[in-house]
């Protein structure tokens, strides 16, 4: 088994990380394997030393990647030779040395309080399977905070209707417990009468396309994308959207950022200190029309 393939193996069954986590791994030590071997003509991990990554950084931003991307790449790069470094197949990182690209800081996009009570209150949803569906999954989306691929992956057996709560499977399989709103479980009772009229019991899963499928990424993101066209004007409309409004509106009302940060299912603060960005700005707005000598 090569060095790469023993790394991918790691990740997947001692760090439990996801599908999709390890696809992207995988992805980025092809690409930098690939960029050795135009290089040097040769692929050796003993052999590769900073200034051949750097050469590599270097090349990526001249692509037109962004620095986000090319920080991600550098960070799967770090991650497979610190595990090199653990086995003692090499006695140094060449990847320590690197400095990656600055990433300029984006305040997250949001969809405003009135809009979404809007949409979800004012009769925009039809009352057959597929309308009863949609409101659903817009409102858990906006009422948990969840993730796309959490969402997706739902079961019967996650959702707990006496307690209004769900539990939720995130990244590298980590659970957590999130609230949802108590007005949620008349919606919920209603799907699931409707999904057991058309499809009958014993779906392992939680939202069903309209031929009984288990709901895919694209169909959820297309039914976000639709509702909320209708009223907002944002460029960007997906389910990361409402997650980002699910915090900014949870933050805005007061609540404590380290709560947020375990409902957002964080493993760190820094990652939930973005949304704090956007409460500032409106405590400067109430400040300023409020203020005597503001």
């Amino acid at each position: 088994m090569s060095n790469r393939e023993s790394f991918l193996k790691y990740l997947k069954f001692e760090k439990r990380c996801s599908k999709n986590t390890v696809v992207a791994y995988e992805k980025d030590l092809d690409q930098f394997e690939e960029f050795v071997f135009s290089t040097v003509g040769d692929f050796d991990v003993k052999t590769v030393d900073t200034k051949l990554i750097r050469s590599w950084v270097v090349y990526q931003m001249s692509q037109g990647l962004t620095a986000k991307t090319v920080t991600r790449k550098v960070t799967s790069l770090k991650a497979f030779y610190k595990y090199l470094l653990r086995q003692e197949i090499i006695p140094v990182s060449p990847v320590d040395g690197v400095i990656t690209p600055r990433i300029p800081k984006k305040l997250p996009i949001f969809v405003d309080e009135n809009s979404l009570h809007h949409l979800l209150d004012d009769g925009y949803f039809s009352k057959d399977f597929e309308g009863v569906r949609d409101k659903l999954i817009l409102s858990l989306f906006y009422g948990t905070g969840i993730r796309l691929s959490e969402l997706v992956n739902l079961t019967r057996g996650q959702i707990f209707l006496s307690e209004y709560l769900i539990k939720v499977l995130g990244k590298n399989n980590k659970e957590r417990i999130v609230p949802y709103p108590r007005s949620l479980n008349t919606l919920i009772e209603e799907y699931l009468v409707l999904r057991e009229l058309e499809f009958g019991e014993g779906m392992p899963y939680f939202f069903a396309t309209k031929k009984g499928k288990k709901v895919y990424e694209k169909l959820v993101y297309r039914v976000v994308k639709k509702y909320l066209t209708l009223v907002t004007t944002l460029e960007k409309k997906s389910p990361h959207v409402l997650r980002h409004s699910f915090a900014t509106h949870l933050l805005n009302r007061g609540a404590d950022l380290n709560a947020v940060k375990e409902l957002l299912g964080h493993s760190n603060l820094a990652a939930t200190q973005v949304y704090t960005h956007t409460t500032t700005d409106k405590l400067q707005s109430i400040y300023k029309q409020a203020h005597p000598r503001a």
